[in-house]
């Protein structure tokens, strides 16, 4: 019931600071617009038919990670209001606050997802409707969302203010993003970046998202692994927020 309690006080205080939805909303849209009209030209000779289906795996990855990464901020606007230390005094779980918190992303993360989903079918970007393989790609969603919340509600912990929290979620969401099969496939590319691309975990639930998309087939042995290896992470990014939600009560 905690959970729930603060899961609603989240959601309500992010509707009620409606600027970061509409930020984090309005750039993976101009993305998606300015690569499918000016970049699906240069990729004419790649032999992609639609570039926008092509991308748009990887703006749910953006997307989801933009989201996770405003609910770091909304923490900071938290303290600074003080619901953030009233919250911390109520008697209250920290596990709940922490679930409650990264539910919240989540759940954020799928209603931007789905508006993007729905303004990439005015791109020509077809979504085969097969319920069992949504339901998979839906479980995956939420797997990696809670492992990217999980890692920004930590580092919001960390850092002192906003301006050093948003330099370092830029210096790991940018990489990870360019560092996958986000923008281009990977067939051609060979070496070192060949293998971080490969070793990043973002290429392979890009990947999974593409061959649905692309082609409405899913390999289940891979989504298998993908989803074990974001419930692993996932459970890792927890504890760690956990751990440094309770040093911050102890501060």
């Amino acid at each position: 019931m905690n959970v729930l309690v603060i899961l609603h006080r989240n959601i309500k205080w992010r509707f009620h600071n409606a600027l970061t939805i509409i930020i984090t909303i309005l750039q993976p849209m101009l993305w998606l617009v300015m690569y499918s009209s000016v970049a699906g030209n240069t990729m004419q000779n790649t032999g992609i038919k639609n570039y926008t289906a092509f991308i748009l795996p990887g703006l749910i990855v953006l997307v989801s990670f933009g989201v996770c990464s405003s609910g770091g901020i909304m923490n900071y606007l938290m303290k600074n209001d003080g619901s953030f230390y009233r919250i911390l005094i109520a008697p209250i779980h920290r596990s709940s606050i922490v679930l409650g918190q990264l539910l919240e992303a989540v759940l954020c993360s799928f209603f931007e997802v789905t508006i993007m989903v729905i303004v990439s079918l005015f791109f020509s970007v077809r979504i085969p409707l097969n319920i069992s393989i949504i339901l998979y790609i839906i479980i995956l969603i939420f797997l990696m969302s809670f492992f990217m919340a999980g890692i920004c509600y930590a580092i919001s912990l960390i850092l002192p203010n906003e301006v050093m929290y948003e330099t370092v979620m830029n210096a790991i969401v940018l990489p990870i993003f360019f560092l996958s099969t986000a923008l281009f496939p990977a067939n051609n590319i060979h070496g070192a970046l060949a293998i971080a691309i490969h070793i990043n975990p973002f290429t392979h639930v890009i990947n999974i998202l593409r061959s649905f998309i692309l082609y409405e087939r899913l390999d289940i042995g891979q989504m298998i692994f993908v989803m074990i290896l974001f419930m692993i992470l996932g459970c890792i990014s927890f504890l760690w927020a956990h751990h440094k939600l309770k040093k911050e009560t102890n501060l």
